[in-house]
């Protein structure tokens, strides 16, 4: 398995204060995917002049509290997936993931807490 991307990433019910401040960070809006697969979350991607990158994450379902997590893309979602259940983590979703056209991915909650979020695109090979 190869990590492709690695970076900082918030999950929230409100994030227009999260992109007004990262905003004036310096961070721009790179990509805004909406209602990515059945659980209905909207994504923010933002990047600033460095190339250093943030996630935003809205979903549907009401969250406590902001939480943050680390943003993994990997080339293969299931060894990935697999690495870190022996791991202890658990999948927020029980057994199911988010899944797309284009990207299939799990929050997944370490046995202290933290959380990484794993992620595959899916490339169309013609």
């Amino acid at each position: 398995m190869k990590i492709t991307t690695f970076n900082p990433q918030i999950v929230t019910n409100n994030a227009e204060p999260i992109v007004k401040l990262f905003e004036e960070l310096g961070f721009e809006k790179h990509h805004n995917p909406k209602e990515i697969g059945d659980f209905k979350v909207e994504g923010i991607r933002m990047k600033d002049q460095n190339g250093f990158y943030l996630d935003i994450s809205i979903p549907k379902l009401q969250v406590p509290k902001d939480m943050t997590a680390i943003r993994m893309n990997v080339d293969d979602f299931d060894e990935a997936y697999q690495m870190l259940i022996a791991h202890g983590f658990k999948n927020i979703y029980g057994d199911n993931v988010v899944e797309s056209k284009s990207a299939k991915s799990a929050m997944m909650f370490s046995p202290s807490g933290y959380a990484i979020n794993i992620i595959q695109h899916i490339k169309k090979h013609d």
